[in-house]
């Protein structure tokens, strides 16, 4: 009985040790080194830098080239799911297995550029770093025996969505197309509005691990040579192992980084970018982002919307008009009325402020714990319309401002004029054009309604000042952030926050300091000419 109940110690087990996987080992061949001519020992290390066959989307085709009866063996690498297999069975494959009588007299290589290879972009490279760098953007490569080179395919077909119509930036007038993730795809967009054969596309990779291509567009006789400098000059020098949108790179290379208000002007509209390439700005593209940034850009520039330019002058005047309060209504109104109510009652006409402090006598919290529940609570629900998925967002978003405010309210949380001030806030908020200055205004409505809360008008007063000298002393790649008017621009045109007619728009903004001043005659509407004179 005794030895029935005995306990026997479990006997102790070695530490579980992790193999070394081979990928880790140091790395047996060098990717700087050169190709040989020996389609053996080229095989094997594209395998070894492939990670073939552990790779699985990795696809090595060993086949014979035929030139006049006589076989050439080659081998071709590329990813699956990158390529287009049809193009690769119909245009390569079949091209370089059927037999072919070339002239050889020049060597194979010209043979198979000239007489076989039915393929409009082809590359000749001889180093393991730019082949191993073009087959993972989707290309595919071939070695044939006894030559020193390897031959790059532009087979690319990456997974992506076809052109739709702008969701972040809705107009009701002008084009609706925007951008998509394929980089190709977004210059030609960009081409499509701006017909000038001076409009360049200049690459430029990022990223030491995996490269990813930046591009820079601009139009050669328009833009400023040292603005185009000082853009390569920071997007050459990041030296990160990835990028994977333009946001990161508008991170790596902006002017501030702990600036709340945004120094690059963010679209994913292709008329808005080439409306500003017009003007002599320069636009980066990323390979794999629908959107672009342009810059250098002014505080101005986030207050306008892409219909803008497309209405009549009355109409976009109206709407600017009415814009203008709304920016202003989503930075201050929570601050000036927490100003009021507390240290400025004698601005309230008095039956309003007997009424305020009638709606407020039952509530137990001071007047900034009232506003900072209402507003944290708004935000709150405005992320989480967004995260959820997009048959349920609109159902929470009634559910959130409806039902909590009312419950709120009876609750007497808060008073029934903060659900008031709050909602007209929020409404506001949605009529600031630019996604990033919404976000730069709903950090700066916290501060204001705390410098409201401790002093008053002399807080936010003070607040407005320090930020508006931070504005005046910060600049975008060397364009001071608040053009045109400090310093004063006699030429305001369209970076005029009231604007004026497009016939009168001569002249292009003079703090880019473009090559051409000049972007229309004096009088563009001849015909105003022709009918005087009849």
């Amino acid at each position: 009985m005794n030895n029935f109940f005995k306990f026997t110690p479990p006997k102790p087990t070695r530490p579980f040790k992790i193999k070394k996987s081979p990928i880790t080992k140091e790395p047996l061949y060098d990717k700087k080194a050169s190709i040989s001519n020996s389609l053996k020992d080229n095989v094997e290390k594209m395998k070894y830098f492939l990670h073939y066959p552990i790779n699985s989307d990795v696809q090595c085709r060993e086949f014979n080239i035929r030139i006049n009866d006589v076989s050439y063996p080659a081998t071709m690498f590329f990813y699956d799911g990158l390529v287009d297999s049809e193009l690769i069975n119909n245009f390569l494959l079949r091209q370089f297995m059927k037999n072919t009588n070339a002239d050889v007299s020049n060597g194979i290589k010209d043979a198979i550029l000239t007489d076989i290879l039915a393929q409009n972009q082809v590359k000749i490279k001889n180093n393991f770093e730019d082949i191993i760098s073009a087959v993972v953007v989707g290309n595919c490569i071939v070695f044939v025996d006894t030559l020193n080179i390897a031959i790059i395919c532009d087979t690319k077909k990456l997974p992506q969505r076809a052109i739709d119509k702008s969701e972040n930036e809705m107009a009701s007038r002008g084009p609706a197309e925007a951008f998509v993730e394929g980089l190709r795809n977004n210059t030609g967009l960009v081409r499509k509005y701006v017909k000038d054969q001076d409009l360049i596309f200049e690459d430029i990779p990022i990223g030491n691990k995996a490269p990813t291509t930046c591009t820079i567009a601009y139009i050669s006789s328009i833009a400023n040579d040292s603005l185009i400098q000082e853009v390569k000059r920071r997007i050459s020098s990041i030296d990160v192992d990835y990028v994977l949108d333009i946001g990161q790179v508008e991170q790596l290379i902006e002017d501030k980084t702990y600036l709340t208000t945004p120094l690059m002007l963010t679209t994913e509209r292709p008329d808005k970018v080439a409306l500003h390439l017009f003007e002599g700005r320069v636009v980066i593209l990323l390979s794999g982002s629908p959107n672009a940034l342009i810059v250098p850009a002014v505080l101005v520039d986030f207050m306008h919307t892409s219909e803008d330019v497309y209405l009549r002058y009355p109409y976009s005047l109206f709407i600017r008009f009415f814009r203008l309060p709304a920016l202003f209504f989503s930075v201050l109104l929570p601050g000036l009325y927490i100003s009021i109510v507390t240290f400025h009652q004698e601005m309230i006409p008095t039956d309003l402020l007997f009424a305020i402090a009638g709606t407020r006598e039952k509530v137990p919290f001071p007047l900034v714990v009232e506003l900072l529940i209402m507003e944290i609570a708004f935000e709150i629900i405005r992320e989480a319309s967004i995260r959820t998925p997009a048959p349920i967002g609109p159902t929470l978003g009634i559910v959130g401002t409806l039902i909590l405010g009312q419950a709120i309210v009876s609750a007497n949380v808060v008073s029934p004029i903060l659900i008031i001030i709050v909602a007209l806030t929020g409404i506001s908020s949605f009529a600031v054009a630019n996604f990033s200055l919404n976000f730069t205004f709903r950090i700066l409505r916290f501060f204001y309604i705390f410098l409201g809360a401790f002093a008053g008008f002399f807080g936010i007063s003070l607040g407005l000042i320090l930020h508006a000298c931070l504005l005046v002393t910060t600049t975008s790649f060397g364009v001071p952030y608040s053009s045109p008017y400090v310093p004063i621009n006699s030429k305001l045109g369209e970076s005029d926050l009231a604007s004026i007619p497009i016939w009168k728009q001569e002249e292009r903004p003079n703090f880019l300091k473009p090559k051409k001043q000049k972007r229309q005659p004096k009088i563009s509407r001849k015909w105003i000419i022709n009918s005087k004179e009849r």
